[in-house]
């Protein structure tokens, strides 16, 4: 069984309470800091879960390696769009992070934050889209390098599925204006993964937004060279003395 195929039934796990199979317990590190360490912080949680009050949709799933990913339409203490890592050894995941939003949208342009294609191709370009979409982060949104924008992006074909900003440039501008307006910041400071599967792109960053400490996951579609969709989510980073694990967000 592929590592996304185990990933897929660990989610659903979550929904239908089924053991947790493809997990190695001894081993398991967890990085939502909301669950406590291990197997039992995940049995911690479900008990805390209402009985069938857990919906879990898995859109799109990929795999990197000894990695696994997911974009996952969660009802999770309420609705929520959720990205999924999972690091596996031998057979067993060993790691988890994830990073998860509440629900809202449609955005300007009408989308949502999960719709879109979900076709994975160009496996033999997985390697170099990892490296554009690295670069982009690290250009735009690190160091704020907005006159290469137009490297990355053609105009207005760009398809933005955050639900406070539209498609293309024109719809990225404006909400930078927006936020710039309200004194609204946003700052990428570190990239902790990049993992990608042909024309899909993850990356995991940390940063601040609106002066608090945030997590950010971007998933981006590359074709011919150029970012055509992106879908992300932004998470708070709670305060340490709220943590529930001691293995930090990354």
């Amino acid at each position: 069984m592929k590592n996304k195929q185990k990933a897929i039934e660990l989610l659903n796990g979550i929904e239908t309470r089924v053991p947790l199979d493809h997990i190695n317990e001894e081993k398991y590190i967890q990085h939502n800091l909301n669950i406590g360490e291990g197997h039992a912080g995940l049995e911690a949680l479900f008990s805390q879960l209402p009985k069938g009050s857990t919906k879990v949709n898995i859109i799109r799933a990929f795999e990197d390696g000894d990695y696994a990913f997911c974009h996952v339409d969660y009802n999770f203490f309420g609705p929520k769009i959720g990205f999924d890592i999972f690091r596996f050894e031998e057979g067993k995941a060993v790691e988890h992070w994830d990073n998860l939003q509440e629900t809202s949208g449609p955005n300007p342009s009408g989308h949502t934050m999960t719709d879109g294609t979900t076709t994975i191709t160009d496996p033999d370009k997985t390697e170099a889209n990892k490296v554009l979409a690295r670069s982009f982060v690290e250009d735009i949104l690190v160091n704020g390098k907005m006159d290469k924008l137009t490297h990355y992006i053609d105009g207005e074909n760009y398809t933005q599925h955050n639900p406070q900003i539209g498609d293309g440039l024109s719809g990225l501008g404006k909400a930078l204006e927006y936020m710039a307006s309200q004194g609204i910041t946003m700052q990428y400071d570190t990239i902790h993964l990049v993992l990608g599967e042909g024309n899909f792109v993850l990356t995991a960053s940390e940063g601040k937004f609106g002066g608090k400490h945030t997590s950010f996951y971007d998933l981006f579609r590359i074709e011919n060279g150029k970012i055509v969709e992106h879908w992300d989510t932004i998470e708070e980073i709670p305060a340490k003395e709220n943590w529930k694990n001691n293995n930090g967000k990354f």
